[in-house]
């Protein structure tokens, strides 16, 4: 299960233009934006409500920042085996070359530099397509010659000019590894994706080996609930399929040990018993990779509810493989926004009212909702798989069981959304695609407040809700099981968004704001997010397959009724929302029918939804949202440059942490090169 909204800098966050008066006051002249280049733009964020915290929080957050950013390298090795490679090779160009800087060749491999920083490695970080930079091979050739050989990552007794051949085959070379991660149900995924995560072995040999693995737990009296392969490569060695686990005196050693120190000193200063008892069972688990120590860590991770400062460390989220089984490294600190949690609490609160009364059949529905609980977050650092890009929301842990018996967390990060939103005020966004004035003024007035209250949804209430049939594999879905999840918490906060309950609850003044939300959500899944596509391709990352299928699905379905409207005016295509009534309706209708698939496990007919109605693109639409979208010199994506936090001494005494807001991209990635680099060029196992 994938319980993270990746909204990175979507369209969705583009358009959310109005905002809190007092928050915009505070922000002054603060410079959101510090450049964009390519498809990319680098943003900053603040940290409000850090001088209220005490010296011994402050220190919490220090310790837990730092241990965020010593994960950075396990994260590209993970997205690809060569990626260290080609980041180190890259620096070393960039901070040794000392012929003519100034030419439009280097300024483009600068570029290349940003890109693979922005992405964790070569790949795409939303397409997970290679992408390649704008030299030619002789240029290229021409730069690592101007490289002393012992500032270059070269394997021993390895030749200059022979590593220049291999490091321009690895980026230039098309057939070399071209996609992180292929979700096309005619191949064998595994072997058509170039993640990390495995070497040597087929889609059928994992599936087999876990299989295996779990029969012979279960014969043996252990508990079969973990989540098999979480934090593991599978290689085959000699003929054999075998298990390398990421842990201390494991792969990603040298790592890891940084990250345990940084943890264990965490633990020294925490602010309750619970936490402690967390941070305590994670460390644990980075010592032991017990899978089963990973599950008590997040029993005891919900169980804290108590602290402001929290935090996430670890192997998370299984997005980044293709069979949604192993987990990318990612890290978030972050404490309490207090004020804004009160929206958070009503309706985890409320938390039963929605599952009772959600369109889901009742076979599918959880008869006692156990454990939700919710809160807006101030993030203070991001790390590895969540650096420089975000998600803007979280709901964890992800295993079932834990979520049905023990129930799960929620955050929404406000000052991320913030920070999407201050940059994206007077783009012309709204104007070039909104299908009507009455539409840009709702938005104008509803939009961040919809936008921050279905990421609520989303996570408190979508994927807390519903439940398996007994004796249904949590990973049925395959390959779909990321695409569906998220649509089935998209749906629950859409259908919800236009509930007057809502109003009753005082969270929201009137319906306006779910007709804003729906608005955007249309526009968006059904429009201007091709605008991440590269023509001729069509769409395999999750999070945009998910609204996609909902909006293409709800057009279809309510086509003879004109709930939906597709329409062209002076030449351009619009979609509007025609009947808002009629599409909650179908919201509802879509909501209990992927449920129900989740629910029995029913690949086929999951596969079948995602393919029909979100993987195609047509093809004539795709060309004229680039080209209105080009016109704008918007870049579709956003990341961030981290805050710097740095303690202050008296006499040796730890007296405050201050904070600094860095402008510059280049200097905080090479900085973190310098400092956090642990893992060598061409890691261990690989």
């Amino acid at each position: 299960m994938k319980t993270t909204i990746y909204l990175i800098a979507t369209i969705m966050i583009v358009t959310m233009v109005a905002c809190n008066e007092t928050k915009k006051e505070e922000a002054g002249d603060f410079k959101w934006q510090t450049e964009q280049f390519a498809d990319l733009r680098i943003l900053r964020y603040q940290i409000p409500g850090w001088d209220e915290l005490t010296l011994k929080q402050k220190e919490l957050v220090y310790y837990l920042s730092q241990a965020a950013l010593c994960g950075r390298d396990i994260t590209l090795n993970q997205n690809y085996r060569n990626n260290l490679l080609v980041r180190k090779t890259l620096e070393a160009i960039y901070q040794n070359y000392k012929g003519d800087r100034t030419t439009e060749e280097f300024n483009n491999l600068a570029t290349y530099m940003k890109r693979v920083w922005f992405s964790n490695g070569i790949h795409h970080h939303y397409s997970t397509d290679k992408f390649y930079p704008e030299v030619s091979t002789d240029y290229f050739s021409i730069l690592l010659s101007g490289v002393p050989a012992d500032q270059l990552p070269l394997k021993e007794g390895q030749t200059q000019e022979e590593f220049t051949e291999e490091i321009t085959t690895i980026i230039f070379d098309p057939t070399v590894a071209p996609k992180r991660i292929s979700l096309d149900p005619a191949t064998d995924v595994v072997k058509a994706s170039a993640c990390n995560f495995y070497d040597g072995v087929t889609q059928k040999e994992v599936e087999d080996f876990y299989t295996q693995k779990k029969i012979a737990d279960a014969k043996a009296g252990r508990d079969t609930r973990i989540s098999y392969g979480l934090n593991s490569k599978l290689v085959k060695k000699e003929g054999k399929v075998t298990e390398i686990v990421w842990k201390l005196d494991g792969m990603y050693h040298p790592a890891i040990e940084k990250i345990l120190y940084w943890l264990e000193k965490a633990a020294t200063v925490t602010e309750t018993p619970e936490q402690k008892a967390a941070l305590d069972k994670l460390i644990e688990f980075y010592k032991t990779g017990d899978l089963v120590a990973f599950d008590d860590y997040s029993i005891l991770w919900l169980a804290d509810q108590n602290s402001d400062i929290d935090f996430i460390n670890g192997f998370i989220e299984t997005y980044g493989d293709p069979l949604s089984m192993k987990a990318t490294w990612e890290s978030v600190v972050n404490f309490k926004d207090k004020k804004a949690t009160e929206r958070t609490i009503t309706i985890a609160d409320n938390a039963q009212y929605f599952e009772d009364n959600s369109p889901v059949d009742p076979e599918f529905k959880k008869k006692e909702v156990k454990g939700v609980t919710a809160k807006v977050i101030t993030v203070a650092q991001l790390g590895g798989d969540c650096d420089p890009t975000t998600p803007i929301g979280i709901n964890l842990p992800n295993a079932d069981w834990i979520r049905k018996d023990h129930g799960s967390k929620s955050v929404t990060m406000e000052n991320i959304t913030y920070a999407y939103n201050q940059s994206s005020l007077g783009n012309g966004f709204l104007e070039e695609f909104a299908a009507s004035p009455e539409e840009i003024k709702r938005q104008r007035e509803f939009g961040f407040q919809a936008g921050n209250l279905t990421t609520d949804m989303h996570e408190c209430l979508g994927h807390a809700a519903g439940q398996l049939l007994p004796g249904t594999s949590p990973d049925a879905m395959k390959t779909y099981q990321s695409a569906l999840e998220e649509a089935r918490a998209d749906l629950f906060a859409l259908y919800y968004i236009m509930d007057p309950k809502l109003i009753e609850l005082g969270l929201i003044p009137s319906l306006e704001v779910g007709k804003s939300e729906y608005d955007s959500y249309i526009r968006n899944g059904y429009l201007t997010q091709l605008v991440r596509i590269q023509p001729g391709k069509n769409i395999e990352q999750a999070h945009m397959r998910d609204r996609k299928l909902i909006a293409t699905w709800c057009y279809e379905q309510g086509k003879d009724d004109n709930i939906i409207e597709l329409f062209e005016k002076d030449g351009k295509t619009y979609i509007r929302v025609n009947d808002y009534d009629g599409l909650r309706n179908l919201f509802g209708e879509l909501l209990k029918k992927i449920q129900k698939i989740k629910s029995e496990g029913n690949y086929e007919a999951g596969k079948e939804l995602v393919e029909t109605y979100g993987v195609k693109v047509d093809q004539e639409l795709h060309n004229e949202m680039l080209e209105r979208y080009k016109a704008l010199n918007i870049s579709p994506y956003g990341g961030f440059i981290n805050p710097v936090l740095t303690p202050k001494y008296q006499d040796d005494v730890l007296v405050d942490i201050l904070v600094t807001y860095p402008d510059d991209f280049t200097e905080q990635m090479l900085s973190y090169s310098k400092e956090f680099s642990y893992l060598p060029a061409r890691c261990k196992n690989d």
